[in-house]
């Protein structure tokens, strides 16, 4: 017995100092891993795009509007303001994920509709969103959407969507525009031109209604709990869905007035 116990002692032992050597054998590998700051800077990583702070990522790219948001409006308004329910109806989920996870990775698409990592970094190709692999525009339209649903803090700040609604419940509608305007004006500058800029583009939309069947209410409705996103979840629907849709709407309809 006691032969037996030193045996067991002698394996726990042993299995005891194993432990300690790929403890310690992780702990060498870890501290020479290489900092995300240094990646970045040999071109070895970069942040994401979708789920990106817009202040970083418009800083990063030197710009106050997100390029993926123009390349998606420039698709939109080259092949798709005359098709029936544009940014209404959804596109093939798994599609629209393809594009997301091309845009994150920044991988270079192929003519035959391949993609792969770039050799080098800065060899990437720019997306072109006129390839047959993206001829479905409501692919386009849904991961522009997505874009702006996955922004850790919504195009238009939570805290403001109060305010919001208490201009837009004043009885005088020149009272109310000019709070709106005042609020508009207080957003941080990339909030402030992509805002401008994808309202812009849905006034274009607009004007094509007569074919895609997209009016200002019905735009209000897609795109209201999107650009007007409460900090969480409101069990109230009318602050969730109603007022942003109110909201969406009459800045569509008072656009020119609101962006001088």
């Amino acid at each position: 017995m006691r032969l037996g116990s030193r045996r067991t002692s002698s394996r726990c032992a042993e299995g005891t100092d194993q432990k300690n050597r790929v403890r310690n054998k992780l702990k060498r590998l870890i501290a020479k891993r290489p900092t995300l700051q240094s990646l970045q800077e040999r071109g070895l990583f970069r942040d994401q795009v979708f789920g990106c702070q817009l202040e970083s990522l418009c800083q990063r790219e030197g710009d106050t509007v997100p390029s993926f948001v123009r390349l998606c409006v420039e698709a939109v308004d080259k092949k798709g303001l005359d098709v029936d329910g544009i940014y209404r109806v959804s596109g093939n989920l798994a599609v629209v994920q393809k594009l997301r996870f091309l845009v994150d990775r920044e991988r270079a698409v192929t003519s035959d509709g391949r993609y792969m990592f770039p050799e080098q970094a800065g060899q990437e190709g720019k997306l072109d969103l006129d390839s047959a692999e993206w001829d479905d525009i409501h692919v386009v339209t849904g991961a522009l959407k997505l874009f702006f649903r996955e922004l850790p803090q919504p195009l238009v700040p939570a805290l403001l969507l109060p305010d919001f609604r208490d201009a837009l419940e004043l009885s005088e509608p020149e009272q109310c525009l000019s709070k709106i305007q005042k609020l508009i004006d207080s957003l941080p500058r990339p909030n402030h031109d992509t805002l401008k800029y994808i309202l812009e583009h849905l006034c274009r939309v607009i004007a094509h209604s007569d074919k895609n069947r997209m009016t200002a209410h019905n735009l209000g409705i897609v795109f209201g709990p999107t650009l007007f996103r409460p900090e969480q979840e409101a069990s109230d629907m009318a602050a969730h869905v109603f007022y942003p849709g109110q909201l969406v709407q009459l800045m569509l309809n008072n656009f020119a007035s609101l962006f001088t």
